[in-house]
């Protein structure tokens, strides 16, 4: 079977606890890497180049768009965010399942050049449970508060395009739900043509050979 490890795209409301998720599910597993996005943004205090993100300059960003090193980018706030082609397809043959924390925009244009990559939305139980989580934060203005409800929204029209929902109402059984997903990933015939095709060979001269000693 395929040994590759699957791309993952994982998005969902602010709120959701997809960060939360993602954390124990790596915790848990030894069989994932996160992905780590390159930025033009200047490192915080306690950040290090290669473990938050990888900390490039505008021009080199730029360059890397250029030469098609990203499989999505985006500017936000004057600053470029993007994710490395190389650092990706470097932990995949690894054996690695890739988890990528992106937005639904990035997450389309994955979808978009990288058709075998496994889509999941985390949601809350409900709206109103979205608005108690955010309620308490407690480190958020009311106007913060509705302005990423007035986001989930809209980010709700987009959740169709995704594989699975991950509905985040208990962590432990909600990390299980996911490793699942992914595990399941391997299997399908979509990613293992190669396999199928030296299964198909084999029959094949199998049924020859088993005709011969027949005959």
């Amino acid at each position: 079977m395929n040994n590759q490890g699957s791309l993952v795209v994982v998005s969902g409301f602010s709120g959701a606890g997809k960060g939360t998720l993602i954390k124990a599910l790596l915790e848990k597993y030894d069989n994932y890497a996160l992905s780590i996005s390159a930025t033009t943004r200047q490192p915080r205090e306690g950040e290090a180049d290669g473990r938050e993100y990888f900390f490039v300059t505008r021009e080199k960003f730029e360059q890397m768009i250029k030469d098609k090193q990203l499989i999505e980018y985006a500017q936000y706030v004057n600053n470029y965010y993007g994710t490395p082609k190389q650092y990706v397809s470097q932990k995949m043959a690894e054996g690695k399942d890739v988890i990528l924390e992106i937005e639904i925009q990035g997450a389309l244009k994955i979808k978009e050049q990288f058709p075998e990559a496994l889509l999941l939305f985390v949601v809350p139980p409900s709206a109103g449970e979205l608005r108690r989580r955010l309620l308490r934060r407690g480190t958020e203005s009311m106007e913060v508060i509705q302005a990423r409800l007035c986001r989930a929204a809209d980010e709700a029209q987009g959740m169709s395009s995704y594989h699975y929902l991950l509905i985040n109402d208990d962590i432990d059984t909600c990390v299980e739900d996911m490793h699942q997903m992914i595990r399941l990933q391997r299997f399908r015939t979509t990613t293992n043509q190669d396999f199928i095709g030296k299964m198909q060979k084999e029959l094949n001269a199998t049924v020859l050979i088993t005709g011969q000693l027949s005959k």
